[in-house]
């Protein structure tokens, strides 16, 4: 009689197989809605990046969001180059998505862009941690344990940079403080130098403020430099005052782009530069000393710089001079603007 073939083993354990949906199922629900989460927020933040980037530099936006009548949108930066341009270029500025006219009047500041983009997270520079942008300027600057400093004896000449966290140890161990004055008075001198220098157009205004003649010039609290074109094929833009009057002659201010380059248009970085022009006869000649300062209706912050010059007969026009700008990156939206407001003062100079 055959024999029965012989069965393969039955597991002893009295629990159930469970399959891999009812694991799930298990799982707390805590769990699972924050993995759920955490993937949907992912997910979202790259949407909304790029979503809410800039039309034309195609990155989030830093500050101010513009918009136009369709509702695409730019950055600060972005929208003052593109007047800017245009001013260049005497054309009338377009959204660069839509082609529909853009101008500091029809377009309008989106705030619910701005919010959201100051919430969206991004990374610290040094520590790779994650903050909302509105918060990490300050970590990186202030809070970041990784960021690059300096020891506090730097005053004295140490040359120590390094991580924030590390700053500590150091100056516990720095040898600076034990140095003799002999040790470093070469370095206290360079500072004393370079605190002079920043003080410098400071005490020649308070020296200029007691001269026996000093004129404010002011048309309607500042002077206004208003674009022109010139007659050439290429009509390329410059600036120019009405004239007015200062210690009984006529003078205008002339501004040109980029020192008269052919096309400014084709440069990412843009100056103003100036010049003084005394437009009647100085027979004996007029010594000048002057200050262009930002006026009441003025948008950019100056850097106060004293200029110098000697007119006579064969010397009207000073040298060009920049204007001194505080932020290069303003030079854009002083262009933008129908005239370019600041207020002069200047002071005739002994002979």
């Amino acid at each position: 009689m055959a024999e029965a073939p012989e069965r393969e083993p039955v597991p002893c354990s009295s629990e159930p197989e469970v399959s891999s949906d009812i694991k799930d199922a298990d799982e707390p629900l805590t769990k699972k809605r924050k993995i759920n989460e955490n993937e949907t927020s992912d997910k979202l933040e790259h949407r909304l990046g790029g979503i809410l980037c800039c039309a034309v530099c195609l990155d989030l936006p830093q500050a101010a969001v513009y918009q136009c009548s369709n509702g695409h949108l730019m950055c600060a930066p972005c929208f003052t180059h593109l007047l800017a341009d245009a001013r260049l270029r005497d054309e009338a500025a377009t959204c660069p998505n839509c082609r529909v006219e853009i101008s500091k009047t029809s377009a309008s500041r989106n705030l619910a862009v701005e919010k959201t983009v100051s919430e969206l997270p991004s990374e610290c520079k040094f520590c790779t941690c994650v903050f909302p942008r509105h918060s990490l300027q300050h970590h990186e600057e202030n809070t970041c344990e990784e960021r690059l400093t300096g020891c506090r004896y730097a005053c004295i000449g140490c040359p120590w940079l390094g991580p924030a966290h590390e700053a500590g140890a150091h100056e516990g161990a720095c040898t600076h403080p034990f140095k003799s004055a002999a040790d470093v008075v070469a370095t206290l001198a360079d500072r004393d130098k370079r605190a002079k220098e920043a003080n410098a157009v400071y005490n020649q205004v308070m020296d200029l403020l007691s001269y026996e003649k000093i004129t404010f010039n002011e048309c309607v609290a500042d002077l206004q430099l208003k674009p022109y074109r010139t007659e050439e094929f290429l009509h390329k833009l410059y600036y120019e005052t009405s004239r007015f009057t200062a210690f009984g002659h006529q003078w205008v201010v002339k501004a040109f782009v980029n020192k008269n380059q052919r096309d400014p248009t084709q440069s990412s970085q843009r100056e103003i530069t100036y010049q003084l022009i005394l437009k009647s006869k100085a027979v004996c000649g007029v010594s000048v000393q002057w200050v262009v300062l930002r006026g009441p209706y003025g948008e950019a912050r100056l850097a106060p710089a004293v200029r110098s010059h000697a007119f006579a007969e064969d010397s009207t026009d000073s040298p060009p001079h920049p204007l001194p700008l505080a932020d290069l990156n303003d030079t854009n939206r002083l262009l933008s603007n129908k005239a370019i407001h600041f207020r002069l003062i200047m002071f005739l100079s002994a002979k």
